[in-house]
């Protein structure tokens, strides 16, 4: 049954599944070209296997594990992954460290440190991104087909704000490692309430 905004239902349970959104960088071009399809995503397990990103050279964006596994996998299909960081060292953890540079070491991944991307380049689909070099305020283009953000995630929490326990994430909050919430009757289950796991 569809509800109205404005009726009220009264229901034994409730089951909240409202998910998680992927953070972008909220560039024009970026949303544009994510939209149509022409070559910009957020998330490389959906996206990375498409026959436009075979044998290219791609780009993810971020620092941790996430951006890690991402471009790990990109490998399986590109020619060559480039991870854009701002920092000068990675912040994942010190396991995909070890991947990230055994991948470096095969020529199959390589880092593009203290850079942010502030542009998303190509009309029809990406031809490349501009990078600022953070410490001297440099820009470059980089020729890429392909790029994935790998930033992090915010949850779809916000209509829940005041009635339900949030981490300082905005992540529902459960009991026990279960799906019961701080109010009785309200569960929570999926990425609203996990912030590990994600579309396990």
């Amino acid at each position: 049954t569809v509800c109205s905004p404005d009726q009220t239902v009264q229901t034994h349970a409730v089951i909240i599944a409202t998910g998680a959104r992927a953070n972008w960088l909220n560039l024009e071009n970026e949303q544009r070209l994510a939209k149509s399809g022409g070559g910009v995503s957020a998330c490389a397990v959906c996206d990375g296997a498409m026959p436009m990103y075979r044998n290219q050279d791609l780009v993810v964006i971020g620092g941790g594990d996430s951006a890690v596994e991402e471009g790990s996998y990109l490998t399986k299909f590109a020619k060559k992954v480039y991870l854009v960081h701002r920092r000068d060292e990675l912040r994942a953890s010190k396991a995909m460290q070890n991947r990230f540079f055994r991948l470096v070491k095969e020529g199959k991944m390589e880092g593009l440190w203290n850079s942010v991307v502030v542009d998303v380049l190509g009309d029809q689909s990406i031809t490349g991104v501009r990078l600022k070099n953070v410490k001297s305020g440099a820009e470059r283009d980089f020729p890429c087909k392909g790029l994935f953000l790998a930033i992090g995630h915010t949850p779809n929490t916000d209509l829940f704000r005041g009635a339900l326990a949030m981490d300082d994430k905005g992540y529902l909050k459960t009991r026990d490692a279960g799906t019961y919430t701080n109010v009785d009757g309200v569960f929570a289950a999926g990425d609203v309430a996990d912030h590990v796991y994600r579309q396990a």
